[in-house]
């Protein structure tokens, strides 16, 4: 006949000495104790953790005994799933022996796993993100794909553009033909201009001031202005 509490007493000491910094004990009646498992360091000193509660039952090793995850740290909701169902295959195949540290040594590899599934996760970003980048650099070098939808568009803004610097240029042209008007023109545009020239002589010649002394000798002058070769331009010439 087996003795089951003999055989649980005999495992939980090899359990504390083999876990003497992660082992505590719950309870002794049921026998119910905990078990910090840690992962190896990964990349960067990454590990995953989770705590391990463990119940034994009346018939324990012939019966599996309860087991739980009491917490974990930096696994996700799946990973917690995935180690319970772990438990639940070791406990059915060590069925009839001691198995806790069968179990132990089972989540043990499993984070390691997840370690590892950690650093392949980022290492597949950092190869998508090089490759979106790659992408992005490639569509600059290579510039827009033409189609019929993007040719069309840019065709309409391209006459709007054009009509639009069209309409510019033929107005600084008006204005500038108004800045450039001849005589003819001005005076079409304005009818007033010919009596505002007269107006203008008129007003001219009513300030224009005469020195009578320039006229004192002109009667000394022999003039005959019935010479046809009379020039009075040459009369100071008569005198050299």
């Amino acid at each position: 006949m087996t003795d089951y509490a003999e055989e649980q007493r005999n495992e939980l000491e090899a359990i504390e000495s083999i876990y003497p910094d992660s082992f505590t004990v719950l309870s002794e009646n049921p026998t119910a104790f905990t078990i910090k498992v840690t992962s190896d360091a990964g990349e960067n000193d990454d590990t995953v953790e989770t705590i391990l509660k463990f119940t034994y039952v009346e018939k324990y090793p012939d019966e599996p005994p309860l087991y739980e995850v009491v917490s974990q740290e930096n696994l996700e909701e799946n990973d917690v799933e995935d180690i319970l169902t772990l438990l639940q295959q070791q406990a059915t195949e060590n069925l009839g022996m001691v198995m806790v540290f069968t179990l132990v040594s089972a989540v043990q590899e499993r984070l390691n796993e997840i370690v590892d599934q950690i650093k392949s996760r980022r290492e597949e970003e950092k190869r998508r993100k090089e490759k979106e980048a790659e992408e992005a650099e490639k569509v600059a070098f290579q510039g827009t794909v033409v189609t019929i939808e993007n040719f069309l568009l840019w065709k309409a803004n391209f006459e709007q553009e054009m009509a639009e610097l069209k309409r510019k240029k033929q107005k600084e042209e008006e204005q500038a033909g108004k800045a450039k008007l001849t005589g003819k023109q001005l005076f079409e545009r304005d009818h007033d201009l010919d009596t505002s020239d007269i107006q203008f002589l008129e007003d001219a010649g009513n300030n224009v001031e005469v020195d009578e002394s320039l006229f004192q000798d002109m009667d000394d002058l022999d003039l005959d202005e019935d010479d046809p070769d009379f020039d009075p331009l040459d009369l100071g010439s008569d005198e050299d």
